[in-house]
């Protein structure tokens, strides 16, 4: 690759979470000339504040179940109790060791890290303050990757909430918890301090949680969560918060009804985390939302300059930016063969029960290919015939009539994620209904009920 002597680096990069580092390493693998600037801990929101810790917590929120569920299978024991303390410590404890793992893959591939706040001076030009002073440093290529924030809606008293970046490390574990939203980090958290034993309602002021998913699945989640314990209501928006002499909150729906919590956590949504960063006034394109406006190759519409993963507000998966990070370091230094298919994007939600899903919701199928037949399954999963819980597994195929292919895989129950994973494959690959049936199945499992369904529902 040719060295441009001009610049201090072929490529900079502002922001190290997921899109960021990967982008790095992979630019630095090619020869390139790269630094990243980063005024957070490295690993960005998905090990910092989202899906690592995310999922830890998760664990830990099944462990009472599992207690309660051994009785049916003979074990006795005393009831479980939380050491909230000891769970924060030993969280941090891995995020810091993640942490630091990123440190080192960034520093074997030979990328400088710039500790500070960067800001776009020029195009080609930026300006990072970190704790030692403030420098410049001028790159032959930018890429913007500062992900996205939580955004908390102007209600009084908004500023009594907390967000996804502070429900980790509460200094007490809320004895009842108010989540606002029914996106699908809502859901979690819901899920997750239910099962940590905190008594929960959940605040949405749509019709249904989990907007965009298959309505089958959204409906058969609300009543699982449902049966957990999590007072999940519909139709309630809040009008707003209030600290009581108690020091608790008060918190009033537009309905005049009246809520106590120890803590109120908004997941109302997340915006690209822009501000700050001087790309207007380089004459960056930015849409309403703050995101950055870039084409298929992750070009903004100034020269040199690039944006990828959360930020471009296309699909806010961790994956899905480090598909980016690849296909826009083989733009820059390889040779442009590679792209990101947005189609059969595989998503998890860790609720309780966990959702997974690939392709479309029944009604964008039909929308889109007009007849479709539908497959589906309920039951109760086989260690619940033992372990006295009530929890149901529901599974669900969308077909295309005129081609037979498998065009939507959806599934509400235990390891979800997981089981679908491995269909993902076999859609990315068009495989159709009839290849869906010949297929033989793992007896006993959950997942087998994919390939054994028969009769079409609709």
């Amino acid at each position: 690759m040719a060295r441009s002597p001009a610049s201090e680096f072929d490529l900079l990069i502002i922001g190290a979470g997921s899109a960021g580092v990967r982008t790095a390493r992979m630019a630095a693998q090619r020869g390139a000339r790269v630094a990243v600037a980063e005024d957070a801990p490295l690993g960005g929101t998905c090990v910092n504040l989202g899906c690592i810790p995310k999922k830890l917590y998760s664990f830990a929120a099944h462990y009472a179940e599992a207690f309660e569920e051994s009785h049916g299978f003979g074990w006795s024991a005393a009831r479980p109790t939380l050491d909230w303390a000891l769970l924060k410590a030993n969280r941090a404890r891995e995020i810091t060791r993640l942490n630091g793992v990123y440190d080192q893959l960034l520093a074997g591939a030979g990328v400088t890290v710039l500790r500070g706040r960067a800001h776009v001076v020029a195009p080609g030009l930026v300006e990072v303050a970190g704790v030692d002073g403030t420098a410049r440093y001028a790159t032959r290529h930018l890429a913007i990757a500062t992900g996205g924030w939580p955004v908390v809606p102007p209600v009084p008293g908004c500023e009594l909430a907390i967000t996804s970046n502070e429900i980790f490390d509460l200094a007490e574990f809320p004895k009842h918890l108010v989540v606002v939203g029914g996106g699908y980090i809502a859901c979690e958290f819901a899920s997750i301090f239910r099962g940590l034993g905190a008594q929960v309602t959940q605040l949405y002021r749509g019709e249904q949680v989990l907007r965009g998913f298959d309505d089958e699945v959204r409906h058969f989640l609300a009543a699982e969560v449902r049966k957990k314990g999590v007072d999940l209501r519909l139709g309630a928006d809040v009008a707003g918060i209030a600290r009581l002499p108690s020091g608790r909150l008060q918190v009033t729906l537009r309905d005049a009804a009246v809520l106590e919590a120890d803590s109120v956590l908004y997941a109302t949504g997340r915006a690209p985390n822009t501000a700050g960063l001087g790309l207007a006034q380089v004459g960056v394109a930015l849409a309403p939302s703050g995101a950055v406006i870039v084409d298929e190759r992750f070009r903004t519409n100034v020269p040199g300059i690039h944006a990828l993963g959360d930020v471009i507000d296309r699909v806010q998966l961790t994956p899905v930016a480090l598909a980016e990070a690849m296909a826009l370091v083989d733009h820059l230094f390889g040779n442009s063969r590679r792209s990101v298919d947005y189609e059969l994007i595989p998503t998890a939600v860790f609720t309780h029960p966990s959702v997974g899903t690939i392709g479309l919701a029944e009604h964008e199928a039909r929308a889109r290919f007009g007849k479709v037949r539908t497959y589906r399954s309920e039951f109760k999963a086989l260690r619940h015939t033992l372990s006295g819980n009530t929890e149901r597994t529901l599974m669900k195929l969308v077909v295309d009539e005129a081609t037979d292919r498998v065009v939507g895989l959806h599934m509400v129950g235990a390891d979800a994620g997981e089981t679908v994973q491995g269909f993902a494959v076999a859609m990315k690959a068009g495989a159709t209904k009839a290849q869906f049936d010949a297929t033989i199945g793992i007896h006993p499992t959950a997942a087998e009920e994919f390939v054994t369904m028969r009769e079409p529902v609709a």
